[in-house]
Formats: C-alpha cells, sequence, structure tokens
C-alpha cells in the first residue's frame, strides 16, 4: 500500500516524502537516491559554484534517476549576492519543473521568473502570515517549518504541533510539514495535523548517500534531542545547529555582552562548513541539524528509510490507530 495526499498527486511521486534542499548537501547521489525511492529528491543550487555548474549537476541528476526531482534556490541576505536570476535561467533551461524556495522577499522575483514556465513552487516558511502570504502570490506548495527544524526557524518560536494544524486551518494549497520529521510516526503525526506530506532535512543527512563525511554522519546518532543550538538570536537571524566543540564556543563567544558577528564568523563561515562534511574533522565548522536527531539511530540507504517510514506510518495508521476505535453499538 501508499499513501495518496495532494502532494504525491501534483508532484507526481510515490510517497509523500520530500528531501529539502541542503547548502553543501543537495547534490545529485542524493537527491537521485531519495526520487529512485519513490520521494521527491532536490538538489541545492546554490550548493554548485556557477549556474554553469548547476547546469551540469542537473543533468547528472537526470542521468541517475527517471523520477522527478527538483532544484531548490534561497534567496539569503548577504552582502555579496550569488546571480540568483542567472541560477534560475539554469533552472528554466534544465527543464526542473519543481523548485523549492526560502529566504528573503526578495525571492519573489525568483517566482515570477518561474511560473511562465510551468515550473512548480514549494514554498518554506516558518509562519502562518508568511505561508498565506506565499499562497496569494501564486505558490503551489507551502514547506511550514517549525521550531523543532534545522538551519533558520524563524523568530517565532513555534514547534510543529501547533504550527501545523494552524497552517491547516488557513492555508488552502498542498502543504508540508517539516521540521523534526525522521520516522513513519512522523508521516503519520504530519498527516494527522492536516499536512499532505513531510519534508526532511537532518534525517537525509544520515543516509548512506548524503555526501558526508562518517564521522559527522555519527554525530547525528551520538546527539539525541537536546544535541543542538540556536546561534545567531543576538543578531534576528535565529539558526540551528548541531552540537560540537565549535557550536558550544560559537554559543559561548556569543554570549558575552555587546558580542558581534565578527566574534565567530571563522567559526560559522561556510568554507569551514564544508571542510567539516568533507573530512570529518569535527573541529572545523558547524554543521545543520534539528531536533530531530534524538530520532535518529542508524545511517541506512534512502529506499530502506523511505520504505521503512511509509511502512510504519501505513500500520500506525491500520493497526495501533483503528485498534483504538470503539464500535458503536446501535
Amino acid at each position: 500500500m501508499a499513501f495518496r495526499t495532494r502532494i504525491t498527486d501534483l508532484l507526481e511521486i510515490e510517497h509523500p516524502i520530500v528531501q529539502g534542499g541542503m547548502q553543501s548537501v543537495g547534490v545529485a547521489e542524493l537527491a537521485s537516491a531519495v526520487s529512485n525511492a519513490g520521494g521527491l529528491g532536490i538538489l541545492t543550487a546554490l550548493t554548485q559554484p556557477s549556474p554553469l555548474a548547476l547546469r551540469e549537476e542537473i543533468e547528472r541528476c537526470r542521468s541517475m534517476t527517471d523520477k522527478p526531482f527538483g532544484v531548490n534556490l534561497t534567496v539569503f541576505p548577504t552582502i555579496n549576492s550569488p546571480d540568483y536570476n542567472a541560477y534560475a535561467d539554469a533552472i528554466i533551461d534544465g527543464g526542473v519543473k519543481i523548485v523549492e524556495t526560502a529566504g528573503t522577499p526578495a525571492v519573489r522575483e525568483i517566482w515570477e521568473r518561474l511560473k511562465p514556465h510551468g515550473i512548480k513552487i514549494l514554498h518554506k516558511c516558518t509562519a502562518v502570515r508568511h505561508a498565506l502570504s506565499a499562497e496569494r502570490a501564486g505558490c503551489d506548495v507551502i514547506s511550514i517549518d517549525g521550531f523543532e527544524c534545522a538551519g533558520h526557524p524563524g523568530e517565532d518560536d513555534i514547534p510543529g504541533l501547533i504550527l501545523i494544524p494552524a497552517a491547516a486551518d488557513k492555508v488552502k494549497i498542498p502543504m508540508l510539514a517539516s521540521g523534526g520529521f525522521g520516522d513513519g510516526r512522523g508521516l503519520a503525526a504530519a498527516l494527522a495535523l492536516g499536512a499532505d506530506g513531510i519534508n526532511m532535512g537532518t534525517r537525509f543527512c544520515a543516509t548512506q548517500e548524503a555526501p558526508i563525511h562518517p564521522n559527522v554522519k555519527q554525530a547525528y546518532i551520538d546527539n539525541d534531542e537536546r544535541g543542538s543550538f540556536l546561534i545567531f538570536r543576538n543578531f534576528k537571524n535565529t539558526a540551528r545547529v548541531g552540537r560540537s566543540p565549535v557550536s558550544e564556543e560559537v554559543v559561548r563567544r556569543l554570549a558575552q555582552p555587546d558580542a558581534r558577528f565578527s566574534d565567530v564568523q571563522e567559526l560559522v563561515a561556510g568554507t569551514a562548513g564544508r571542510e567539516l562534511l568533507e573530512t570529518g574533522d569535527m573541529t572545523k565548522g558547524v554543521f545543520w541539524a534539528g531536533m530531530v536527531q534524538g530520532l535518529i539511530h542508524d545511517i541506512p540507504t534512502c529506499q530502506d528509510l523511505i520504505a521503512r517510514i511509509v511502512a510504519d506510518a501505513e500500520a500506525i495508521v491500520e493497526r495501533r490507530l483503528a485498534a483504538m476505535l470503539r464500535i458503536k453499538v446501535a
């Protein structure tokens, strides 16, 4: 059996499970493995050093799967912005029909560039008000991201148990639940809360196909549900990262009076993070990780992970929950 939802119908995938875009992780090996397993794999555009490299990565992914896959394009607040329009053109020219977006309001310019080409937009939000704004602007899917998530959880601190049904009450288009999902219990819960599927990031980092050093994958297993830190709260750009000696030092420095970004810049630089993922040297940089680390106990293939999630969710719905229903006596 398989779950059929508005997400599976719209995205033409077998299972309502999406691999979120992740910097330095969303490459062809991972995206194709997720898609081949029946979910939706997503390449991360800005992982590639240039729009031309993205075009090549799209073709490489297409050679590894005949299933649908998407591309993430996140608009960051940065001093030296990449050429977002050129990356969008690479997506269009590559024939990609699904794009995940996130970031500043400037992302609307990307939507306007993509939509005339029949591209479905999955926009990630951390607040209901932002989800409704994206819906009004013509997005096709909302990925509502709870406080438990890795990366940027926003500044409202609303966990998924509240945020997902609050969004489901108002959002009319299909919706993915994101933040804290990693097993069949999460999928069943997300569907019960009103979502049409789940978006997973951290859990897909701890798979065989993720391009991450085994030392980092082991950190996802070793950390429990308390194994993450919120950083950059001082600057209203909150980010959740995994617990490590480096992230502990970042937290210590940022707790000082009058702390500035420059005090931690060398520890949180993207180049340092990439070195950590590639070499496994846990003294280099920080790594993104959500609270779902507390539910990660192994490093399966994407095929095994998705099959297990779906099977466990089906068992919960068909057996555990069904057995709790009392038969009404006339």
